[in-house]
């Protein structure tokens, strides 16, 4: 049994229809990325915030996995399969794979804004509307804030993901630029001597990676097809 991690980003919930926030259009088109995703944005205008991702939160819950989620889960048949994720919906658990490490956060839960250890799951909050509105708070009195890793803000599970890295015997990028940090820094954590494939039809122009070789494709063909290299079908 193998050690198999894989990094996925935007692109393998775009095909389950997710888009990033910089393509939601609408509104959200006039806004800065900095006054909805970050600190500072959330202290001049709260509830403009709180609404941006009572709205990803909504779509997100609407989205289906599809044949990628599912390949990597089926994955786990045979493999110790980790997955780290910069994505902050829940498609991957959803579609059953059962260890997922999510760099970003996670757009179903809510935590205190006095304590990031209160961590509440959205249906706790409001299981019918799926909201957070100014007023909404933990159980300390003070309000709640999206789960999610805002720009200017650490990302906590950096750490823990390069970790995984290290141990992995297989790795594997799957819908993503490679372009974000800290995250695009785990491709170099990985040993040289261990295979490395990555999943995309635009492929990134990144420096030269021993043992690291690529499928242009998207992610619901390339994936399911290595799935079942990797599974000996």
């Amino acid at each position: 049994m193998a050690n198999i991690v894989v990094l996925t980003g935007a692109g393998i919930s775009a095909e389950s229809g997710l888009k990033t926030f910089r393509d939601l259009g609408g509104l959200w088109e006039t806004h800065p990325v900095e006054d909805l995703a970050s600190p500072g944005g959330f202290k001049r205008n709260p509830q403009l915030v709180l609404d941006f991702y009572n709205l990803r939160r909504k779509q997100a819950a609407a989205a289906q996995p599809n044949a990628a989620h599912f390949a990597l889960a089926a994955l786990e048949q045979k493999h110790n399969v980790q997955i780290i994720t910069q994505n902050v919906d829940d498609l991957h658990e959803r579609a059953g794979s059962s260890k997922v490490l999510h760099l970003h956060g996670e757009l179903s839960k809510v935590r205190s804004t006095q304590n990031p250890a209160l961590i509440y799951d959205i249906g706790q909050i409001d299981p019918e509307n799926l909201e957070i509105h100014v007023g909404s708070t933990c159980e300390l009195g003070s309000q709640l804030r999206p789960h999610i890793v805002w720009f200017g803000e650490m990302v906590p599970e950096i750490e823990q993901a390069a970790e995984l890295c290290r141990k992995a015997d297989f790795f594997l990028v799957v819908g993503t630029s490679l372009l974000v940090v800290p995250a695009a820094t785990l491709l170099f954590e990985v040993p040289e001597h261990v295979r490395k494939c990555i999943i995309d039809p635009s492929l990134p122009e990144f420096p030269k990676i021993p043992n690291l070789y690529s499928i242009e494709e998207k992610a619901t063909v390339g994936v399911p097809r290595l799935v079942e290299q990797l599974l000996g079908g």
